[in-house]
């Protein structure tokens, strides 16, 4: 939704961050597919290959709160994409929430508002 506001950047470490936590629960679902696809699409980085890189690298590109919470946001769309909510996922939401600094209510306001969104979108 907000993808397109990234830097280059950003949408490298973006799509970095998505694959990782896409695959995070050894499944990557199709549900997960189709959004890191419309990820790429929004971006206009359909050519881009994953590096594989660290997820506490991926996290220092992204500087300002803007942009953290359009990262959060969308990795929230694409953990719920499958209706699943993993450990593994919950452990790497935890610590985006605190490499970010967001506390909990500004955390559960932005969760609540991508379990809207989705709701809508069905």
């Amino acid at each position: 939704m907000f993808l397109r506001e990234l830097n280059q950047e950003e949408k490298e470490a973006f799509l970095e961050l998505a694959y990782l936590i896409a695959k995070i629960d050894k499944n990557q679902s199709i549900f997960e597919n189709s959004i890191l696809n419309k990820f790429k699409a929004e971006m206009g980085i359909d050519k881009y290959s994953i590096k594989g890189s660290d997820i506490e690298d991926i996290l220092k590109v992204f500087e300002n709160d803007r942009t953290k919470n359009i990262v959060l946001v969308e990795i929230l769309r694409l953990i719920f994409s499958d209706g699943v909510f993993h450990d593994f996922e919950r452990e790497s939401i935890q610590l985006i929430k605190k490499h970010f600094g967001f506390n909990k209510d500004d955390f559960q306001s932005l969760r609540d508002w991508v379990i809207k969104i989705k709701e809508l979108e069905k």
